[in-house]
């Protein structure tokens, strides 16, 4: 993984990093401390139309059948005033309460897309449950699969091709997993059996 805010390469397990020392803490001397409550689809810029939320909310649905033991979420909002969006996601992930998530998903098993849509900006945040199947290049993947609808405007179609994007990327991860389990937990993940045993 890499520091949200030197972005130097880190070890998963550290808690702070060691390039730049940066915690939990340092996010919240510029956030705040107190946690914020969210569903998970947020559309705090109100760029979806009534009719395009319910679909949305379907994929986001479709996400969780194939993968039980997690759950996505969207956040889309004028951040322009946010210096990273990196570490805003990193900080939002870690505070926030999902009022619509289930208790035994915990922010470790999530992932948090957040839109900058003035900015024209994007990021995935992943909780450390996902260490092993997720990192830079995967996550830049999924966004470059939504960066053409997101440049039109077309939010809906540009989510929904990050998350059918993300799919495929955990669903690669753990058939690579598969062979080698004991893996994941030695990086502090934690298996996603459940995912094949949806897909057959």
């Amino acid at each position: 993984m890499k520091c949200p805010r030197c972005e130097q390469k880190i070890h998963p397990a550290a808690t702070s990093c060691p390039h730049c020392g940066f915690t939990v803490r340092h996010a919240d001397e510029v956030f705040g401390t107190e946690e914020i409550s969210l569903q998970k689809f947020s559309d705090l810029a109100g760029v979806f139309r009534m009719k395009d939320r319910e679909p949305m909310r379907k994929v986001m649905e479709g996400f969780e059948a194939k993968f039980p033991q997690l759950f996505v979420s969207i956040c889309l909002g004028a951040f322009e005033e946010t210096k990273s969006l990196r570490q805003y996601g990193f900080w939002m992930l870690n505070r926030a309460s999902f009022t619509d998530v289930d208790l035994d998903r915990p922010n470790a098993t999530g992932i948090l897309i957040l839109v900058d849509v003035n900015g024209k900006n994007a990021s995935i945040t992943y909780g450390y449950a996902l260490m092993p199947y997720l990192d830079e290049d995967s996550t830049f993947a999924a966004l470059s699969a939504g960066h053409p609808l997101f440049l039109q405007g077309n939010y809906p179609g540009a989510l929904k091709a990050v998350i059918q994007k993300l799919e495929a990327i955990l669903i690669k991860g753990w058939r690579k997993v598969r062979k080698d389990p004991e893996s994941v937990l030695a990086q502090g993940g934690q298996s996603l059996k459940t995912v094949g045993e949806v897909q057959k």
